[in-house]
């Protein structure tokens, strides 16, 4: 047999990939071997597989995710292949613009006479508050990630944007805004973030100032004002999730009936799951070819109906924050991010990762 087949060193001089990369790949079911010894562990591989791994191969040298190079791999029909090679080419042509983004910043910083560079903003109270509301039922506790014990906030040329993740959903409210000075983006302690929401409560209506700098943020209305640090730490890139997940069209899109859905889910089957000894819901949602949302049981035949399942207390959550009679609900898949959009302002989002069923 041994004679029929590749040995890895073989494979690896024909592909270009190392004698490690290939075990690896291996491990990772990506390029798994025609056979393994049983006594030795050596791992053989057919001529036809010398293509996929040339594949495989020439995906990692331009960075494509492992599980782009596996989906690749896998797929039957060269337009599928195409297919990734084009999200992966917009993505690393996302990531550059954002690069000479970032670098012109850094130019501008190094020419500047100023240690800091001061970005200010107004825009209606009302337009803040509701930005605060819409993304604080998101940020994290977990006292070993303190990171996302906070809330981003990205101003941009002609825009605010608050952001805050747990990991297993993330929301994001963005408002107009007269900006002033250089995009910048800070995370600061949820519990600055709770003040400045305290404020704009009690404040009269009108607009709030924002100054916003590497060191922080101050936010005033009138006399009053609420100043606080930044956090020093790596907030999670969600922009490169928002580009690839919301942007994209979904496969189905439902308009939901808000309090028609929260009293489904009130009666409606869910499913019990356990994660760190930690118990919690699960909700199937279950969309038609009409776009008609249904909440379902875990056994009920899928047919031709696109599910998802989701933690039920999370997707509550992020209905009550979206504060509107009437939302859009996004699915695309058992394994993708459910989104949940304002169907009138298309800066306002959340995401909720899916539970698989």
């Amino acid at each position: 047999m041994e004679r029929e087949l590749l040995s890895i060193g073989e494979l690896a001089r024909a592909s270009g990939l190392t004698v490690s990369a290939l075990r690896f790949y291996d491990r990772a079911r990506v390029l798994v071997p025609a056979w393994v010894d049983a006594h030795t562990g050596y791992r053989w591989y057919t001529v036809d597989q010398v293509r996929a791994a040339r594949l495989v191969a020439g995906l990692r040298r331009v960075g494509m995710p492992l599980a782009g190079v596996t989906a690749a791999v896998a797929a039957a029909e060269p337009a599928v292949v195409h297919g990734l090679l084009d999200a992966h080419l917009r993505r690393l042509e996302d990531g550059l613009a954002d690069a000479r983004r970032e670098l012109s910043r850094i130019r501008t910083l190094l020419d500047s006479e100023e240690t800091v560079m001061t970005t200010r903003l107004t825009l209606p109270r009302t337009a803040l508050a509701a930005a605060f509301d819409a993304v604080r039922f998101a940020v994290g506790a977990d006292p070993e990630l303190p990171q996302l014990a906070t809330v981003l906030v990205d101003v941009g040329p002609d825009t605010v944007t608050l952001v805050a993740t747990d990991r297993f959903r993330l929301a994001v409210a963005g408002a107009p805004a007269a900006v002033t000075g250089p995009p910048v983006r800070v995370p600061v302690p949820v519990d600055v973030a709770d003040r400045v929401r305290e404020l704009l409560g009690t404040a009269p209506s009108g607009d709030v100032s924002l100054t916003v700098d590497a060191d922080g943020v101050t936010v005033a209305v009138g006399d009053a004002r609420v100043t606080g640090p930044a956090v020093d730490v790596d907030y999670p890139d969600h922009r490169r999730l928002l580009r690839d997940r919301v942007a994209a069209t979904p496969a189905r899109r439902a308009t939901v009936d808000v309090p028609a859905l929260r009293a489904t889910l009130g009666g409606a089957p869910t499913v019990r799951r356990e994660h760190d000894g930690i118990r919690y819901e699960v909700t199937v949602l279950s969309v038609d070819d009409r776009g008609a949302l249904d909440v379902v049981g875990e056994d009920v035949p899928a047919g031709d109906d696109l599910r998802i399942g989701v933690n039920r207390e999370f997707l509550l959550d992020a209905l009550d924050a979206a504060d509107r009679g009437q939302l859009v609900l996004e699915l695309d898949g058992p394994i993708t991010p459910l989104v949940v959009r304002r169907p009138d302002d298309e800066l306002t989002y959340s995401l909720l990762m899916p539970i698989r069923l």
